[in-house]
């Protein structure tokens, strides 16, 4: 009964503020009193009893109540904090104060006219505001009374020392170094837990997090266009004394987390109240908005000065990038693999162990660590311990592909895969083997991570969300960039690799947008450099060749002619919709060539029923496994700026740069060489030599150089194509192209042509123009019906002295630039919008940054 007669009050009190004529003095406090005295219970009172139509009437009914009541809450906070915050009764009304500011603050910046309300100082006595440049801004104050409550004892820290409310320690002058929330980075010793500080903390946080949206509020030319915010840029500046403890204390208390907690309890989450969850959530979302670094050079000349100014203007950013200890990055790296790694873990009783669903905030945090901190980077590569970083990202890959509310998701991920895969120890790791031990929707297989990637990749590429498409260049780059280091790929990896150019060299295909021939180039450049620098091991791969080579004959042989092209397009504009064709049956006819168990693939459209069965069980998903799902519809989502282009977020240079590499790189490499094609042999004039000569991981079968590796000639295509599968993802008329959409595109010959003549066909001809005499040969003299001896007649194989000059690696490196540093904060808003719903802070409010949808 007394708490119903407490909301009461408070509402009445709220009524007043927008019913009575007149301005209610500031002197009047036991009417002011009302708003932070009362026992409210929770956050969730406060903004049930304060609606939103109430704060924009007040706003603009009564400005000066408005006014008054949000320096008074700070008022307040700073009366706390001087007078050591030592009574439960202090603890309510800085918690209310609280509550009620973090309800108002989003109101105060949806009008451009209130935003710098907080940027004027607090009313003398007289009721006169300080005019005289050195009054302390409003948003200052609140800012240094939240940090000091941050640190304040018995309130959201255990006591140092016994201390009752007649001997609290002065929270001005308190050493909050000695109070880091718990042992990691810069502490060695943890505080002990209490529930009840975690809930202080988190409402604090929570109030903090709203004094940083303001962001939100600003079209996102604005955003994108250096426009500072104040509300960070002092609380990580030098003038925040707490700036290091806090930075600390995020850092620390989000990398210790455990969920699990008591793991051989089963259901133990249901059983007793978790606080630490939600106070690792919102550290996790403050860290990464305060590492929000405003502005960017203007070119990659002037970037290290740039980053070094960033880092001397915010503390959170030196700091992060200051750690350097391997014990420091081991505990840091360890909280990332715990946390992404949790929602994945498999128990006999099903929902027996708790699950974190903060992923999301996780990929910025580890992508902003990375960027800030090389040296981190560069420890999370030394080891294996990168897989675990891997397999939770292509799990959320795989398993957010069809939901369009989470295109966002795919995005940070695959910018995180490209990330790392611009460092040669990453193409490295991807050779350790592969354990399932996540149900995924994808083809059982038994290889290596990197088989996984491919597959994964795969999956995405051709039933992923329309979407998506902006992502093909990203996802190609990482396979290209890891290519060279690839030791041995499954029979399944290299089928889907083989299907993916198929895919994408039909000519209707090529012919529909300007930059899709790009994806072919790419595909290229991955069979150039496993064939060049991996050969030895890679049988499974140059068998699926093999087995497909009319696709390159095809494409060497593409038709450029008016007619042709004409008619590819009229055949997409009749079918209405351009379709990625799905996986088809190899051809046969005139093979000598038996196809292997795993390479047979989903049958095209019309397949009689038993085949499509039989297709159906070769392609089976993992058990446990749950296809990818669209999005609930009514889901909430944030809208996302347009992804920049490949050429824009990436730069290229060489992996292992000599002189001879450095006169060889030119701008164009990534068309290749423009050479003729070598012709198709006439007989098996050189045989296979098996040599196991290796060094540094990369394969000397194809060191050695042929005097006739560019030979000039034609091939012949004689054999018909098998009819393409058409399914899965489409590309409609206004959006043909994964990289650039189009409306109004003419091919021409010349077009065609220009880029035709640089297709780097050279080093896989040349393997074909050796290798298929001999294996149909064996075929013939030996009757082979079955694989297996043909992969073993190529695990002994050599090309030494028949390919072309192997060609420089090349690693295309992320880049940053003003459109990706623009996504990025657009997408973190987005996730913190719409992660906080229990209080919904910024439910409704009139956010500018983003727009929120409804799938």
């Amino acid at each position: 009964m007394g708490n119903t007669d407490t909301k009461l009050n408070f509402r009445k009190a709220v009524i007043q503020l927008t019913s009575k004529s007149q301005p209610i003095e500031a002197t009047d406090d036991a009417f002011w009193n009302q708003f932070w005295s009362e026992n409210l219970n929770s956050v969730q009172d406060v903004f049930t009893l304060v609606p939103a139509a109430e704060i924009r009437a007040l706003r603009v009914e009564a400005p000066q109540n408005l006014a008054t009541l949000c320096y008074k809450a700070v008022e307040r906070l700073i009366a706390a904090v001087d007078s050591s915050c030592r009574t439960q009764k202090d603890h309510e009304t800085v918690l209310n104060c609280v509550r009620l500011l973090t309800r108002v603050l989003p109101y105060i910046f949806e009008d451009p006219d209130w935003r710098g309300f907080f940027w004027t100082s607090l009313p003398s006595e007289k009721g006169q505001n300080y005019e005289n440049e050195h009054a302390t801004p409003l948003a200052h104050s609140l800012l240094n009374a939240i940090c000091d409550l941050l640190f304040c004892p018995d309130f959201t820290v255990s006591a140092s020392r016994k201390s009752g409310p007649d001997k609290a320690e002065d929270l001005n002058a308190i050493d909050s170094c000695e109070f880091i929330w718990e042992s990691g980075v810069g502490a060695a010793l943890s505080l002990p837990y209490n529930a009840a500080h975690d809930s202080n903390r988190t409402e604090l946080l929570k109030l903090l997090l709203t004094c940083f949206s303001e962001t939100m509020y600003y079209e996102p030319s604005d955003s994108g266009s250096g426009q500072v915010n104040r509300w960070v840029s002092h609380f990580t500046s030098p003038e925040n004394r707490h700036a290091l403890p806090v930075f600390t204390s995020l850092l620390n208390v989000c990398c210790s987390y455990d969920p699990v907690g008591l793991g051989l309890v089963p259901y133990n989450h249901l059983i007793f109240n978790d606080s630490r969850e939600p106070l690792v959530e919102t550290a996790l979302q403050i860290l990464i908005a305060t590492l929000d670094h405003e502005g960017l050079p203007n070119s990659s000349a002037n970037a290290d000065q740039s980053q070094q100014n960033a880092n001397q203007d915010n503390l959170f950013i030196n700091y992060l990038s200051r750690i350097h200890r391997d014990e420091d990055f081991g505990f840091v790296l360890r909280g990332f693999t715990r946390l992404l790694n949790n929602p994945l873990a498999q128990t006999y009783l099903p929902n027996s162990t708790k699950k974190v669903s903060f992923h999301q905030e996780l990929l910025i945090f580890f992508w902003k660590f990375c960027d800030y901190n090389k040296k981190f980077l560069y420890f999370v590569l030394k080891s294996s311990d990168v897989l675990d970083i891997l397999v939770p990202i292509l799990y959320h890959l795989n398993d957010s592909r069809a939901d369009q509310s989470r295109v966002g998701l795919m995005h940070i991920g695959v910018f995180i895969l490209l990330l790392l895969s611009g460092e040669r120890n990453f193409g490295v790791r991807l050779n350790k083997p592969y354990t399932a031990t996540i149900p995924m929707d994808i083809p059982v297989f038994t290889g290596t991570h990197a088989d996984l990637l491919i597959t994964v990749f795969h999956k995405i590429i051709t039933t992923g969300h329309q979407r998506l498409q902006p992502l093909f260049d990203c996802l190609l780059t990482i396979l290209v960039n890891v290519s060279p280091y690839l030791k041995t790929l499954s029979m399944v990896a290299s089928t889907k690799l083989l299907h993916l150019l198929e895919a994408f060299s039909t000519p209707w295909f090529l012919f529909s947008a300007p930059t899709n021939h790009h994806l072919v180039f790419f595909l290229l450049e991955i069979f150039n450099n496993i064939i060049q620098y991996q050969f030895d091991g890679n049988s499974n791969l140059v068998y699926t060749i093999i087995r497909k080579r009319q696709v390159f004959h095809s494409l060497a042989n593409l038709p450029s002619d008016y007619v042709t092209i004409n008619r590819s397009l009229t055949r997409r504009s009749m079918h209405g919709k351009t379709r990625i064709p799905a996986m088809s049956r190899p051809s046969t006819p005139s093979s000598n060539v038996p196809a292997t168990s795993e390479s047979k693939e989903v049958k095209s459209e019309g397949a009689p029923e038993a085949d499509q069965n039989r297709t159906t069980e070769e392609e089976e998903a993992m058990e446990g496994s749950r296809p990818a799902m669209p999005a609930e519809p009514g889901t909430l989502k944030a809208t996302l700026p347009a992804t920049p282009g490949i050429e824009k977020i990436t730069e290229r240079e060489s992996a292992h740069p000599s002189s001879c590499q450095l006169n060889e790189l030119t701008v164009g490499s990534l068309l290749g060489p423009d050479s003729e094609l070598p012709s198709q042999p006439k007989s098996a004039e050189t045989s296979l030599l098996p040599i196991t000569e290796e060094t540094d991981g990369v394969s000397q079968r194809t060191r050695k150089t042929s005097p006739t590796g560019s030979e000039s000639g034609s091939t012949s295509s004689s054999l018909k194509r098998a009819q393409s599968l058409r399914r899965s993802l489409q590309l409609t008329e206004g959006s043909s192209s994964p990289t650039q959409g189009t409306q109004q595109w003419n091919p021409t010959s010349e077009w065609v042509y220009s880029w035709k003549s640089k297709l780097p066909l050279q080093t896989i001809m040349r393997l074909l123009q050796v290798l298929v005499p001999q294996v149909e040969k064996i075929c013939i003299d030996k009757g082979l019906t079955d694989e297996s001896e043909i992969l073993k007649f190529l695990q002994h194989g050599t090309l030494v002295g028949l390919l072309p000059v192997p060609h420089p690696i090349l690693i295309r490196k992320y880049q940053a630039n003003l459109g990706t540093t623009s996504w990025f904060r657009t997408y973190m808003w987005g996730v913190i919008y719409l992660r906080n719903v229990d209080p919904p802070i910024w439910y409704n409010t009139d956010v500018k940054l983003f727009e929120i949808q409804r799938v």
